[in-house]
């Protein structure tokens, strides 16, 4: 590939387990049973009519709370959660890392015991891997198959890391990509592309801009952009040029 190595690896798509349907207590001479409550979120009535994927979606999900594999309270409750997560959350695991030698070693090592050390559960579904950018090297992220991406630490990805011309074009001109994001690199920094999969996610750790001695964690952190933990951009203090 031109411009930079890539990982690879297998992939199928992230389950989205999101509930639109409703219980609804009658009274037509039998019972029904609600001890699966609260209802997951509803569609919104004035919704366009529902894509086949969503109609799947909603059969698959309906026929697992029907067998018991899943309740109404737990889909719900993974869609709480998700809802939750932000790029904040990773930007204070990269300041921590920038502030605490040990703790950075630790990530790089194990991401998955180093992220829980600090309260934040990532599940079990995917391994994560944290990549580190250093003056020879930059790490940027793509899901070639489908949009594999750090959720549980990032929250929802943006459009453009779903979009096709990334996703195709990112593993045979990086470089050129790169610069469209505002992130030139000097020829001699190898671009290095990690392709995400269903069972593994990454986590760029940039590095950090300079004159930033001495900053608290929560300063460090609000430099830190989603972006730049995905490797399309990279921290810099305002008014410097983001740059490696």
């Amino acid at each position: 590939m031109s411009g930079g190595k890539r990982d690879h690896g297998d992939h199928s798509h992230d389950d989205h387990g999101h509930n639109h349907g409703h219980d609804h207590d009658h009274d037509h001479g039998h019972s029904h049973s609600h001890a699966d409550a609260p209802h997951p979120p509803q569609r919104d009535h004035d919704a366009d009519d529902m894509s086949a994927y969503e109609v799947l979606e909603e059969a698959v999900r309906s026929l697992l709370v029907e067998k018991g594999v899943l309740t109404n309270a737990e889909i719900a409750g993974q869609v709480d959660l998700m809802d939750s997560r932000s790029p904040a959350l990773g930007a204070k695991v990269i300041a921590k890392a920038w502030a605490d030698p040990a703790y950075k070693k630790h990530l790089l090592a194990d991401t998955r015991a180093a992220l829980s050390d600090v309260g934040i559960d990532i599940g079990t579904l995917a391994d994560f891997r944290t990549v580190e950018n250093t003056p020879k090297v930059h790490n940027v992220i793509v899901c070639t198959l489908c949009s594999c991406y750090p959720k549980l630490l990032l929250g929802i990805p943006p459009a453009w890391y779903k979009s096709l011309a990334y996703r195709s074009r990112v593993v045979i001109d990086p470089r050129s990509v790169l610069d469209e994001f505002g992130v030139r690199l000097k020829p001699a920094v190898e671009v290095r592309v990690h392709d995400a999969t269903a069972d593994l996610r990454y986590l760029v750790l940039p590095m950090r801009p300079k004159d930033t001695e001495g900053w608290s964690e929560e300063k460090l952190a609000a430099i830190v952009t989603r972006d730049s933990m995905v490797g399309t951009a990279v921290p810099a203090v305002p008014g410097a040029a983001a740059a490696e």
